[in-house]
């Protein structure tokens, strides 16, 4: 079913008006970070003056290179308000070498906090306890999920995951190395779901297969499960919700990382034949699926293309990134007045071999 009209330009409206906001916070002297207060002078234009729309943006800005995060100093990006307050320092999941680093103080809270509105009581009971599976250590993943579930009036236990080893083992070809530690995770797992009380589960498609074949995780008292993780093709959705979920759990997969938060999944219809598509939390954070020889056009709808990602909080200004996967752009859809992105895979997953470990 198309939107009314008016919805989406009243979306569209708002993006733009939330978009001018952050745009004079981080131009301006007295609110600016370094590093943008920088760029804009080198540059030599006014981006609070000459930036009235995010299609101005789209034409002004360039990409956002990600060796910015990985070779400058944190204390670039500090908004000048938000000099001699402590931040957090988190880092991509799953890179070897130097991680792409993020600096942040609220923005994960108010992610989550907008995000706990899409999950039902019915499967993610207050107060009952939840379990993470998945990145810990220096990942904002491990802060959000447990603010989650305090948000929710929850406990949370803690499965840690290092993806960065199981990426290196199993692109060195060391299957049975990455075998050996999945099941040390899953084990840990199961250990807790037979002697806590847990109700809500958090981890990734494969891990969650892997817990599945250990136990009957309906038994074990989950009641619904929070994923995330870079591939799920619909034919994967499709065993995920039927065998391993059996039908009796609810299932809301998700989109997100370090630099966006997440994007929800719109509820599962029989028109979709599980074909999975994630909305944005706009304004915050915008998906575009764009051309990937001429990144300023958006694919047509229904259309493969890869995914650009713009930032657009007081936190984080970070325009036109382009994520190293693709997906389907995907009509608007209530009750999200704005692109969607559907069936994400890393880029040329189809020309090439890609490492995914445990995601």
């Amino acid at each position: 079913m198309s939107l009314d009209p008016n919805t989406l330009s009243a979306a569209q409206n708002q993006l733009d008006a939330h978009m001018r906001e952050i745009i004079a916070w981080h131009f301006s002297p007295e609110t600016g970070c370094p590093f943008w207060l920088d760029w804009a002078s080198k540059a030599g234009w006014d981006p609070r003056r000459e930036v009235k729309s995010f299609a101005d943006l789209v034409a002004r800005f360039p990409h956002f290179q990600d060796e910015w995060l990985r070779e400058l100093q944190p204390d670039v990006w500090v908004p000048a308000k938000y000099q001699g307050r402590p931040y957090n320092i988190f880092e991509t999941g799953g890179t070897t070498g130097m991680p792409k680093q993020r600096i942040g103080w609220d923005d994960y809270k108010t992610d989550y906090e907008e995000f706990s509105s899409k999950l039902p009581d019915e499967h993610f009971p207050r107060g009952a306890a939840w379990l993470m599976v998945g990145p810990t250590g220096p990942r904002r993943l491990r802060l959000a999920i447990e603010h989650l579930a305090n948000f929710r009036g929850s406990p949370c236990y803690f499965v840690d995951l290092d993806p960065r080893w199981v990426k290196k083992v199993m692109g060195e070809k060391k299957l049975d190395q990455a075998r050996a530690y999945m099941d040390h995770v899953v084990d840990q797992a199961v250990i807790l779901l037979r002697h806590r009380k847990i109700s809500a589960l958090f981890t990734t498609p494969k891990l969650l297969e892997a817990m599945g074949e250990k136990l009957d995780l309906y038994e074990a008292g989950i009641r619904g499960v929070f994923c995330g993780g870079t591939t799920m093709a619909p034919q994967y959705v499709r065993f995920i919700v039927e065998e391993v979920l059996e039908g009796r759990i609810g299932f809301y997969p998700t989109y997100g990382n370090t630099l966006m938060g997440l994007a929800a999944s719109a509820p599962l219809r029989p028109e979709d034949n599980f074909s999975v598509t994630y909305y944005a939390p706009q304004p915050r954070a915008v998906l575009r699926v764009v051309n990937p020889s001429q990144t300023g056009q958006a694919v047509d709808y229904d259309t493969w293309g890869r995914v650009e990602l713009t930032t657009l909080t007081r936190e984080l200004f970070l325009p036109r990134f382009l994520e190293r996967d693709e997906a389907i752009r995907r009509q608007p859809r209530d009750p999200y007045p704005w692109d969607g992105v559907a069936e994400v895979r890393p880029f040329g997953a189809m020309e090439k071999t890609i490492v995914e470990g445990v995601y």
